[in-house]
């Protein structure tokens, strides 16, 4: 496969090199982070662009300019301030491995984002692929990319059909993108052939009439484009029910702040966790508590049923109101609690659950 792959590309490449840029430059859609050459800018979009969806991200990634303007001011902030200006868009590691990154660019660097291959992999959260679009398209180095969109197109205009998944197949598509990367304007091919995949080589119902390679394209000539990539079938993701407690004292109510390290990190929640084998949510609820705060609650009415999918799994969540019968309050697994006034719940960073939650509360 792989000689197969380096004949076509040595037949293709400097057809692709030359129409690509064409259409991008006819087709390319109007992007705020496509109107600077700033490298801090480039690196949070392309942060906040890991998966999600260019809509959903252009709000987030102009309030966060106007909020963290310079690598400097991220690095001073608040972590609170950080992960609430990213609540919402998921994945939180990445806001912080954003904060933790700047802190270490003004300690290393002056608090200029370093054009180095080494030195930029050196800081959180930045892997061969955001090294790449920040060299690329910040510096103007002849820096290879690869992301979904263009292992789609790569896959399908050179025909490769071992799973997507497989380590051989990330090879090959890395060895593509390095070897079809003009030297002059990498930045803009990159851009194109991302541009690309986003618009006209979806991943169902491609629009090959309106792809400028698909003269040139193998699973078009062969028909499989509907069949590429393929893929290894997932196992069903686990389904978790949950139990939270919502406890509330005086008008205020109680949330605990989960560790920095894991899924949410750092968020504020309304305090509770999994139920086990042959429990109620009831004693669920109650072991819980008992076990994060060293509490025993009296739980009451029951407040809401709500759903959500991360990553690796699936949880349903059910939320109870709760009395707190003991005084005692020990932290067995968050690192901070706080009493919060309903009208303040605005103020705190929450997962996507909890945050449905505190509206719920502050609508009865």
């Amino acid at each position: 496969m792989v000689h197969l792959v380096i004949v076509i590309i040595q037949k293709t490449k400097a057809k692709i090199q030359r129409q690509l840029p064409g259409w991008y430059r006819e087709n390319a859609r109007e992007l705020p982070w496509r109107n600077t050459r700033d490298p801090y800018a480039i690196w949070v979009s392309e942060v906040m662009l890991q998966q999600t969806r260019v809509g959903t991200v252009i709000p987030y990634y102009q309030r966060w300019l106007a909020e963290f303007p310079t690598i400097q001011s991220l690095a001073e902030a608040e972590e609170d301030q950080v992960l609430k200006a990213w609540e919402g868009l998921g994945y939180y590691s990445r806001a912080r491995n954003l904060q933790a990154a700047a802190r270490i660019v003004v300690e290393r660097h002056q608090g200029s984002l370093p054009a180095n291959l080494q030195a930029l992999q050196e800081l959180p959260g930045i892997g061969r692929y955001t090294a790449g679009v920040i060299r690329s398209i910040a510096f103007n180095q002849p820096a290879p990319i690869l992301d979904g969109n263009l292992r789609r197109v790569f896959t399908r205009v050179f025909n490769i059909s071992t799973p997507i998944q497989a380590s051989r197949t990330e090879k090959v598509l890395w060895e593509i993108a390095e070897d079809l990367l003009p030297k002059s304007d990498p930045g803009d091919f990159n851009q194109a052939l991302m541009e690309l995949g986003a618009l006209v080589c979806l991943p169902k119902k491609p629009l090959c009439d309106r792809c400028p390679l698909a003269g040139d394209c193998q699973a078009h000539h062969l028909e499989l484009q509907e069949s590429l990539p393929r893929r290894k079938e997932k196992a069903p993701l686990p389904h978790l029910q949950v139990a939270a407690a919502v406890i509330l004292k005086g008008g205020q109510v109680l949330l605990a702040k989960r560790p920095p390290e894991g899924l949410l990190g750092g968020l504020w929640e309304f305090p509770g966790g999994k139920q086990e084998e042959n429990e109620t949510l009831q004693e669920t609820l109650t072991r819980e508590i008992r076990e994060e705060l060293n509490l025993k609650v009296e739980i009451g009415a029951f407040l809401g049923k709500y759903q959500h999918a991360y990553t690796h799994y699936k949880i349903t969540l059910h939320a109870f109101y709760c009395r707190q019968v003991s005084e005692s309050l020990q932290l067995n697994y968050h690192t901070e609690s706080s009493w919060v006034p309903l009208e303040e719940l605005e103020n705190y960073p929450l997962g996507k659950i909890d945050r449905l939650i505190a509206r719920q509360l502050l609508s009865e």
